[in-house]
This record gives structure tokens, C-alpha cells and sequence, in this order.
């Protein structure tokens, strides 16, 4: 006996043993008379089956078996004839029927009617025209003669069942048709299996073994009498493979987003929340855009009708914002220089963004404020690769006495260092902002700077009409896009698929989290 030979039988599980001891007996065995033998169940046999089928020591074939009958619907039609066959009849006696007259043919419904009509044109047996069902020579010399989907109801309805081999070529196409409709046929698939031993499985039966119950585990007692030491133990393959375990996880865009969460609340910043619908004044006019601003339009925003207006704050409030957009009011500027309309600002709006719950905080006037936001954002973007109409924001926002340009490029390179980026700034251009910037990331793997945000200080247009008097240093960035720089991703609809093999993916960096 060799050494390979001799590894594989000792390693054989008892019930691998017992599987090939009835093959040894009876190769031609099925697995039910195998179980019934043993004493095994049925899932016991598969299994030991499969095993032995990946050390190649037997061969599992597998035979499906399909057979078709008829359903209670398919009975019925059988035996009163198919829908379109009864149109027939009626048709090679009058020739031609209106639509209207259909309806009313004894023993079809509306849904018949409709089905029959179709059937009839594909058969050819009628043509349609302006609303008239007319007979074709086809339908005329179809009069006793069966068609293949007939004639395969007439053989069910006789014979109850047939499998596939009993199946001829004009058979075959019968139930092709009939399986285009619903809730005719009943199709029943059962699979046999069959073992078939290989050479090397033959070799392990010349050579033999011997069955012995062997322990898979030690009780107390077996300890404490000492009897383990008489047990045979079954060996184990320590190289053996092993099944991958899957364990639930956050969605890796949830995790980014509490990341960022933990990362602002640790730098001393609080939390605010808003809403997903707000009005146009506190998304738009708040923040000194112009009522003509081409982000307010339709095809930029999403605009609801129900509730088709908000409210707006106390009237003080949104006149001091009307004269600031009017003719910069009491900031200095010249503002718009347009006639501002209460109406638009009522309008009601799903935010385009979350700085709104930043001009609604300096509102309330309780400084100094350190405060942050992360929520969904909405704004009519055309599915591709890297945009979506719907997707993450994270606001910050910082007002007391002595806050200035300094402090928020501060602020961002921490934030940004805490998350394992370089950061760079360079000018850009925000209505409600001055010295207005854009965050830069730098990525190795591409030798490339990333742009993900804005920021900057707000207006004296912003803050004056809020009753603000300190500076305010304001920023927004983009989840989505860090998202798929974090977890190398070309297209950003991945972290809003059910791809579970990508999610499987995903490492836990982590580790696994018991509550």
C-alpha cells in the first residue's frame, strides 16, 4: 500500500466508508437504496457522495428528468377547445366579425377576446383591418385541422403526463407555444443521481477498510473516567480548505460617513440636522444668491408641489435679506439690483445643499458657533459615472470674534490629515463666500490632485441680514467622491448597487463589532 493511498483511506469519514462499502456490493446502487442500507439519511449520502467526488474517488452524475401535464386552466381548454379556435369557428361561418361583435361570443371574456385576436394573426388564421376580424385562406383550410399546440392538449388530456423524451419535433413545438401563455402547462423537473467509481476508488476497495464509529467530540464524562482513551479518533486535514465567512458589516458608505462624523465631534465641533425640504429662501436667497440664479431653475432643482410653499422666518428677518438682494442694504454692496419676490422664496425646494443649516443656525445669534452637518442633498443631475441626483454633503461652519482665512485652511488640513490626505487650496468662486477656495486632495496612485469641496468666509451680504457681526468661516464638501477615492472606484453608482461580492469585498479595518 502506498503512503498516498493509505493517507486518503485514513481520512475517510465513516460515512464516506460506508457509501463506497455499498458500491463494493452494488456499484449500480441509487442513493435511496444506499440510505436505506446504512441507515443514513439521504442528505447524509449527498454529502459523503460529494466529498468523495472531490478526492475523485467516485464520479456523481446527475439525470434531470422533465415532465409536463396540465394545469386546471389547460384542462379547460383542452376540452372546450383554445380561445382562437372558437373566433374560428364563428369566422369560417360569417367571415368577418367587428371588434364590438367579439365582446359578445358566447363563453369568451374581454381577456380571451384580447389573447385570441393576437393568436389568431400569428396563426394566420385572420387578419385585422380598421377595427374588422376577417378569415384568411389559412384559417379557412384550418377548419379540422389540429394544430401542434391542439394536438399536444389533446395528448395531455389523454396520456395526464409526458416527459421530455416522449417528446416528437411537432410535439416540441406545441409546448412552446402553450408555455407562452400563462397557467397552462405544469412542468415538474426531477434530478437522479448515480455514483460511479473511479480507479482510484476501486483501488481503495481492493486494498479495504475496516468501519469504526470514531469521536468527533469528548464528553465530561469520557474525561473523567478516562474511556477517551480508548476511543478512535478520526483525523483531521489542518490544509484542508474552509469555508469563507461573510460577517455582517456597515455599508462602507455608512462607514466613511461616521468616520467623518467621529473626526469633527473629536476636533470640538458640534452636530446640527435639517431637513430634507426646505424653503428657497433658507436654500437659496439666505446665502445671497439672486433670485435669477441659474441653479434655481427647474431643471437644476428639485421644486415640490406638496406642500407647494414654506413658511418663511419673522418678516424682519426676510426684509433685511429682500434690501440686501435689492441694493445690498446695510453691508456696503450694491447687491443685485433687482426687485426681490417674497413668492420665490416660499417656494419649496428638496436642499441642494447643506448650507442652509448653516444660515439657519447664525439666525438663532447664540455664539460662538463650531458646528457641522452631514445629510443627503438632491439636485438634478443625469445618472453617470460620477454624478447622481441624490447624495451625501458634510457642512461646517465656525463664528466667533477673531475667526479668519487662516483658521479654515487650518481647520480643512486637519480634518483632511486626520483622514490620511495632503490637502492643497485654490481660489474659486461661491456666491456667499469671499476669498472663496477649493479643497484639493493629492493621490499617489494617479499623480493627480482630486478637487472634493468649498469653502471660505461668509459675505458681510450672508451674515448682516442673520444679525451676525463676528466673522464666519463656512465649508461643504462631498462624501461620495472621498468614497471612491477610499475604496478605489471608477463609478459611483457602485456604493448605491447590491453588488454583494463587491461589498463582500470591502475589508473590515476594523475588525468584527459585537453590541
Amino acid at each position: 500500500m502506498s503512503e498516498n493511498i493509505n493517507k486518503i483511506i485514513n481520512e475517510l469519514h465513516i460515512y464516506e466508508k460506508k457509501l463506497l462499502k455499498e458500491l463494493e456490493i452494488n456499484e449500480h446502487a441509487t442513493p435511496d437504496e444506499i440510505a436505506e442500507n446504512t441507515g443514513l439519511n439521504i442528505k447524509s449520502v449527498m454529502s459523503a457522495a460529494g466529498s468523495l467526488a472531490s478526492k475523485g474517488i467516485i464520479i456523481v452524475n446527475k439525470d434531470t428528468k422533465e415532465k409536463f401535464s396540465l394545469t386546471d386552466y389547460g384542462k379547460k381548454y383542452a376540452e372546450i377547445g383554445l380561445p382562437e379556435r372558437r373566433i374560428l369557428k364563428v369566422l369560417q361561418d360569417k367571415k368577418q366579425l367587428a371588434m364590438k361583435d367579439l365582446a359578445s361570443l358566447e363563453g369568451l371574456d374581454k381577456k380571451e377576446v384580447n389573447i385570441s385576436i393576437g393568436w389568431l394573426v400569428r396563426k394566420s388564421w385572420a387578419k385585422m383591418d380598421k377595427g374588422v376580424l376577417s378569415i384568411t385562406d389559412v384559417g379557412e383550410s384550418s377548419k379540422d385541422k389540429l394544430g401542434d399546440d391542439e394536438s399536444l392538449l389533446k395528448t395531455l388530456i389523454e396520456k395526464a403526463q409526458v416527459s421530455k423524451e416522449q417528446l416528437d419535433e411537432d410535439m416540441a413545438k406545441g409546448l412552446s407555444s402553450l408555455k407562452e401563455r400563462k397557467n397552462l402547462i405544469a412542468e415538474q423537473k426531477t434530478t437522479l443521481h448515480s455514483f460511479e467509481l473511479t480507479d482510484l476508488g476501486r483501488e481503495i476497495l481492493e486494498i479495504g477498510f475496516t468501519i469504526e464509529e470514531e469521536a468527533t467530540q469528548l464528553t465530561h464524562q469520557q474525561l473523567k473516567e478516562g474511556s477517551w482513551k480508548d476511543l478512535k479518533y478520526r483525523p483531521y486535514d489542518i490544509n484542508a480548505e474552509y469555508p469563507i465567512f461573510f460577517p455582517g458589516k456597515e455599508h462602507p458608505l455608512r462607514r466613511i460617513i461616521q468616520e467623518i462624523r467621529e473626526i469633527f465631534l473629536n476636533m470640538g465641533f458640534t452636530e446640527d440636522k435639517g431637513d430634507y425640504l426646505e424653503s428657497a429662501f433658507w436654500n437659496f436667497d439666505s446665502l445671497f444668491q439672486p433670485q435669477d440664479h441659474a441653479a434655481r431653475e427647474m431643471q437644476d432643482t428639485f421644486y415640490v408641489k406638496n406642500p407647494l410653499t414654506c413658511d418663511l422666518p419673522d418678516d424682519e428677518l426676510v426684509q433685511r435679506v429682500a434690501r440686501t438682494h435689492e441694493d445690498g442694504g446695510n453691508t456696503g454692496s450694491e447687491g443685485w439690483n433687482y426687485d426681490w419676490d417674497e413668492d420665490i422664496a416660499r417656494q419649496s425646494v428638496l436642499r441642494t445643499h447643506t448650507t442652509g443649516i448653516s444660515t439657519q443656525r447664525l439666525a438663532k445669534g447664540e455664539l460662538p458657533i463650531k458646528m457641522f452637518s452631514v445629510g443627503r442633498v438632491f439636485r438634478r443631475e443625469t445618472f453617470d459615472y460620477k454624478h447622481l441626483p441624490e447624495f451625501h454633503q458634510v457642512e461646517g461652519l465656525v463664528a466667533a470674534p477673531g475667526i479668519n482665512y487662516q483658521n479654515l485652511l487650518g481647520t480643512l488640513k486637519e480634518f483632511y490629515k486626520k483622514l490620511g490626505f495632503e490637502v492643497r487650496f485654490r481660489p474659486a468662486y461661491f456666491p456667499y463666500t469671499y476669498l472663496s477656495t477649493e479643497c484639493e486632495i493629492y493621490l499617489e496612485e494617479k499623480e493627480s490632485w482630486i478637487e472634493l469641496g468649498g469653502c471660505g468666509m461668509f459675505r458681510p451680504e450672508v451674515l448682516e441680514p442673520l444679525g451676525i457681526n463676528t466673522p464666519a468661516l463656512a465649508f461643504g464638501l462631498g462624501i461620495e467622491r472621498l468614497a471612491m477615492i477610499r475604496y478605489d472606484l471608477s463609478d459611483i453608482r457602485m456604493l448605491y448597487k447590491s453588488d454583494i461580492s463587491w461589498l463582500r469585498e470591502v475589508p473590515l479595518e476594523e475588525g468584527v463589532k459585537f453590541d
